[in-house]
């Protein structure tokens, strides 16, 4: 399964950006979607995940009340809003499919990883 990630790029610190992950309707018609990122030198991290019908959102304690994820199955497509973004944001940011339909933070209940996309916040 391919998810092709979008939006990227250089902001500086307080700023915004909005990544999009497009994907196929088998993967946005049945399995929750998250966003996982990798920071320079260190392991992969939850970012946010939304589940199948958009029921429940979760959220990593560091991105609360800044990061807003979503999904629209009609486009199959998958968002992460990100606001009043800092320098520890930077990292290269995953779009990932669940292999269930509920919301997880969890690294086993993830399949397909998109290729990744770099956001750098500069302070």
């Amino acid at each position: 399964e391919q998810l092709v990630e979008s939006g990227g790029g250089l902001v500086q610190a307080g700023g915004s950006l909005r990544l999009s992950c497009t994907g196929s309707g088998r993967i946005f018609s049945n399995y929750a979607m998250a966003w996982w990122r990798q920071p320079p030198g260190k392991g992969r991290e939850f970012v946010a995940c939304v589940s199948w019908l958009s029921e429940t959102t979760l959220y990593a304690d560091s991105v609360k009340g800044r990061f807003t994820i979503s999904r629209d199955n009609a486009k199959n497509t998958l968002y992460l809003q990100m606001n009043g973004m800092k320098s520890e944001d930077t990292a290269v940011y995953y779009c990932v499919a669940g292999v269930r339909r509920r919301a997880s933070d969890q690294l086993s209940d993830f399949g397909a990883w998109g290729q990744g996309t770099q956001v750098t916040v500069s302070s």
